[in-house]
């Protein structure tokens, strides 16, 4: 499959959400409420008006455009990359569980993130997993105060982002699961790399919930030498978060 043929597949899939305009929408209400897609929200989310320019910084940072090289990895990063394009069939060994606003996020010492300016957790490995990683970590920052450095730094530049912005700005922040009592949250428990070349990838995300599982997609590229969030053109982070029926397979566990 060619690079341009699996684009639009990726485009063609994330398209199969609901119709009607975006607050209606039940998955804008899961992902405003949380962008890390384990907190399931229990009723409507209350809509706010305009954005805090007040935490539009992060015009320049370790991943922008105009700081990061424009060849290898930002200054003071390092992670395992041996693995190469390899397919991962285990998680790293070294997988240990950090609370990040609202959810517990799975981090590693040798794959990502092994960095932190502020609020960003950075630094992931030129790897399938880096990249299973950065699908996993970069999102759970979205819910709180500090998104929008968070959205400088490792999204994608561009309309997607953009339209991303501008309807985020539209939803309260939450810090913690102490400010919001009805949330409800799921457990993040495995991944799929479903396509990498090395300069993209696609991953399929499982999250444990109170109900079962559900999954959802988020495609990434490898951009001013880490991984970000490729939005889709509509703004949204990741595809229509799904049920899975009965026992999941075919995914990567990440462990307690």
């Amino acid at each position: 499959m060619s690079g341009r043929t699996g684009g639009m597949l990726m485009r063609r899939q994330r398209r199969t959400e609901e119709s009607g305009p975006y607050w209606r929408q039940r998955n804008w209400q899961l992902s405003a409420g949380f962008l890390g897609l384990v907190v399931l929200l229990a009723g409507f989310v209350a809509l706010t008006s305009g954005g805090d320019d007040a935490n539009a910084a992060a015009a320049d940072g370790p991943l922008s455009g105009a700081s990061a090289p424009k060849d290898g990895r930002p200054d003071g990063c390092r992670t395992d990359d041996s693995a190469g394009d390899a397919l991962p069939t285990s998680a790293p060994k070294d997988i240990s569980w950090h609370t990040l606003g609202v959810a517990r996020v799975p981090v590693s010492a040798s794959a990502g993130p092994t960095r932190t300016s502020g609020p960003l957790r950075w630094c992931y490995a030129h790897t399938p997993v880096g990249a299973a990683l950065a699908a996993t970590v970069i999102p759970s920052q979205m819910s709180g105060s500090s998104w929008r450095t968070v959205s400088r730094q490792q999204v994608v530049a561009g309309h997607g982002r953009d339209l991303f912005e501008f309807q985020r700005s539209t939803v309260p922040d939450i810090d913690s699961v102490e400010q919001s009592p009805g949330l409800s949250v799921g457990t993040y428990a495995g991944f799929a790399v479903t396509s990498y070349t090395g300069r993209a990838a696609q991953v399929s995300l499982l999250i444990r919930t109170g109900q079962g599982y559900a999954q959802t997609t988020i495609v990434l590229r490898f951009s001013d030498g880490d991984w970000k969030v490729l939005p889709d053109d509509d703004g949204s982070l990741h595809t229509s978060v799904t049920t899975v029926q009965g026992n999941p397979s075919g995914y990567v566990l990440w462990g307690a």
